[in-house]
Order: C-alpha cells, then structure tokens, then sequence
C-alpha cells in the first residue's frame, strides 16, 4: 500500500473507465456482472494512463513497471482511499438515509461552499465504488468534505463508514426501502445506524489523540433516529416548538417552499428563506443544511444566501415549465416513505387539473404488492383528473375509477403521444429504473 500510495501521490488521478483516462492518471481495473477492466489495462495505458491496477497476473506485461498486480482491485482502491483520507486532518460530514441524502448532501454542499472550499460527492456515487472515487479526489487545498453513502444490505454502511472515517454525521431519515434486501424495516434503522456505530467507535479510538471527538446532526423529530444516537454529542434541529438548537417551519409551497428559521446560537432571531425546492418534506433537509452550516460558522446569510439560490437538476422534486403543463418531476428513487411525502405535498398545491403518473418502486420483496395497493389508493384520495400507474407492480393496484395501468414507460409514451394533456400539474414520481424521467420532454 505504501508503494502504492508513493505512486498515488505523484500522479493523484484516477479512473476506473477507458473513455476517461486523463494523462498521468492511474487507471483501476475493476470487475462487474457484465465487464472485466483486466481486459482493458493495455488500452489504458495506451491512452495516456501512467499506471493500470490490475488483479490479473496475464493481464501484465512482464517486465512493464506501469502494470501493478493486486489480489483485488477494489479493495485496493478502497483501501487505498481510506489511507489516503487518513494522511489529511479533512473534517468530514457523511450522510445516509432513506430519503433525501442526495438534497441534503446538495443543500450542505452549498451552505458550506459559501465559506469553504468544499469536495462534495458528485451526482449519486455514494456506494462501494463512488465513495473511495470521491475520497481519492480529495486535497489539502480542500476545508471540509460532504461524502453521501448509500446501503441497500446489512453491513454496506459499516463497510463505507471505515473508508469515510467521518467526523460527523448525518442521518436524513429511516423509512421503507430497499426492504428486499434489509429484510424488514428495522433491518433499514439498523444498517442506516451503522453510521452512528461507528461514530462511537471512532470517538474511543480518538481519545488521546490529536483528533476531535465526532458528533451527529439529529432531527429531533424523528423517534427512530432518537433511540439508536445515544452516547453521541448532537446538533438538533426540528421543526418550530421542538426545542431543537434549529428550528423551523414550512410558511408556504406554492409551489417552491419558503421556510423561516431560528437558532439557539443566533440569539433565536427569525430568517425566512424562498427555496426553489418542491414539497414540504424538505424542511428537515433544509434545517439540515442550517444546522451544518452554523456548526462550521457560516453566517446565518450566507446560509440563507446559498439555500435560496439552490436549484435542483437531478430530477429530484424539480419544477419544470413546458409548453403545455406545469411538472414536478421527481423520477429518481421512490419507496413507500418518499412516495406518500410526494403524494401529500402535491395534493396541498392548489390547481384544478392534475394527473398522477406513478412508477412501480423496486427492491421491497415480500411486500411490494401490498405497498403498491397503498400508494394507489392513497393517490385515489387526491381526486386527479388521472391517474396512470407504471409498471408490473401496480398491475393488480389500478382497478380504481379513473385509474390507468401501464407496462412500461414505452406504453406511456404511446399513450401521450395520442393522447397529449395540456394545462395540466403532473406529479411525474418513479424508481429510476422504471426510466420515468423519459417523459418530461413529451409533456
């Protein structure tokens, strides 16, 4: 690792696809269900790579000091990150949960860019791979990190937890996803609180040392939460009358939310802040933000500043405006919790003509049927003008009234190209593999 890391340091570029390799970079060969990097050192190399790591041995050149032989390319990049984020005194917030990390990663990513020069996980890299991808691109010329950490198993966030090495942490929130593989709900607030695990962990392994003891930002609202953070100094935040160090409130949504907030440490003075955010459930990753900003002390302006000029483009409770109709386009991800949120927030946004376009949600095993058949007649009760459900697990969900079944995202896109609304509010909420964020463009 030492030698390995002596290489690193002189050519601090990485990359693990042929398309991207940038002179001087160090290309890792790494290995999927459909593709072996091993087969593709030699035209890394070619293509301007100083270095190509590989697990291989006759994917070498004998003889070629540019070939590195590795027993597993991943773990030696993972393990190569988690030395190098060790040589750097780098604060470190990580985030997880089940909804909302990726804006609260965003949100935080702002507020602190404010005052700092901030490394940030790009877009969704937040599992095995993107992770050590984002550390290795971290610096001394950075202040702090955001790093964003997904889990769909037991045990992932522990595992990325040890790489990140974080000094704070974050957890948005525990609901139902991803159940196929955590196997029940409290399987979801256990691995989720392997982050604080860790935490606590870390905290005895830094006393005596030159380190700070790491702490965790908490919504005082959420009970689950609550229960597994014990024994780690927090920041609160929560809604107004929580008694939280944060609090705050949802003044208005529509349809962008506009919040107002106070803090303990501002002498509890109110802030209001116009966000072009969509849906009230992201007050607690607004709040959030807040609270990490005023823990790095970022003025309670520059906080409001950076939130309110935020805009999302990831498909992720964005507003888009066409020639026809008005979009809340958030075809990302989607689970029982996110999708009730989303349902809740649009039938609170006045207009008289909307439509529901809702896509299956993946990965929740034994109870997927029954979840659908929830989510389907929750969206009954906002009385749209239609109602389209996509994908073979709302097949047996769509027998209300006004209630339209598809089998894909292509059928839909028939569908509206025959059938074309105009003038309508259309909540567009999806798993992103039921490819739903295809369909603004015909809207």
């Amino acid at each position: 690792m030492y030698r390995l890391y002596e290489i690193f340091q002189s050519h601090p570029i990485i990359t693990t696809d042929t398309r991207d390799c940038p002179d001087g970079s160090i290309f890792f060969a790494l290995k999927g269900d459909n593709f072996n990097g091993n087969h593709f050192a030699h035209e890394a190399i070619q293509k301007g790579c100083a270095y190509a790591v590989v697990d291989e041995p006759e994917c070498c050149v004998e003889g070629d000091e540019r070939y590195i032989l590795v027993s597993n390319v991943l773990q030696t990049m993972q393990q190569l990150a988690a030395f190098h984020r060790r040589q750097l005194v780098t604060p470190i917030l990580q985030i997880t949960g089940t909804n909302g990390k990726t804006t609260t990663k965003e949100l935080c990513t702002a507020v602190l860019a404010q005052k700092y020069n901030v490394l940030s996980t790009q877009g969704n890299l937040n599992n095995h791979i993107g992770v050590p991808k984002t550390l290795l691109r971290l610096t001394p010329q950075h202040d702090v990190a955001v790093i964003e950490t997904g889990a769909n198993h037991p045990g992932e966030i522990d595992a990325l937890s040890e790489i990140v090495d974080a000094d704070c942490g974050l957890i948005t929130n525990v609901g139902k996803a991803h159940l196929e593989g955590f196997g029940s709900f409290e399987g979801v607030v256990r691995t989720k609180g392997e982050l604080y695990d860790h935490l606590r962990r870390s905290a005895q392994e830094r006393n005596g040392t030159h380190r700070p003891q790491p702490f965790i930002f908490i919504d005082k609202d959420n009970p689950h939460l609550s229960r597994i953070a014990q024994g780690l100094p927090t920041y609160t935040y929560g809604h107004l009358g929580s008694n939280a160090m944060v609090e705050g409130q949802v003044t208005s949504c529509d349809p962008f939310v506009s919040v107002c907030w106070k803090s303990q440490q501002t002498g509890n003075q109110t802030y209001t802040i116009a966000t072009q955010l969509i849906g009230t459930y992201n007050l607690p990753n607004i709040l959030a933000a807040v609270s990490v900003g005023l823990r790095f002390n970022v003025s309670p302006e520059q906080i409001c500043h950076a939130l309110q000029n935020y805009r999302p483009t990831n498909s992720r409770s964005e507003l888009r405006r066409t020639h026809s109709n008005t979009l809340i386009v958030d075809a990302y991800n989607a689970n029982p919790t996110s999708m009730a949120a989303a349902l809740d927030n649009f039938g609170n946004i006045p207009h008289d003509h909307k439509i529901l376009i809702l896509g299956a949600m993946r990965e929740l095993g034994a109870d997927s049927q029954a979840e659908h058949q929830k989510i389907s007649q929750l969206a009954v009760t906002l009385h749209p003008e239609a109602l389209w459900l996509v994908g073979e697990e709302f097949r047996t969900a769509a027998t209300a009234d006004g209630c339209q079944w598809f089998s894909d995202v292509e059928a839909v896109k028939n569908y509206i190209k025959e059938n074309p609304p105009k003038g309508k509010l259309i909540l567009i909420k999806g798993s992103n593999s039921t490819k739903l964020y295809q369909l603004p463009e015909l809207l």
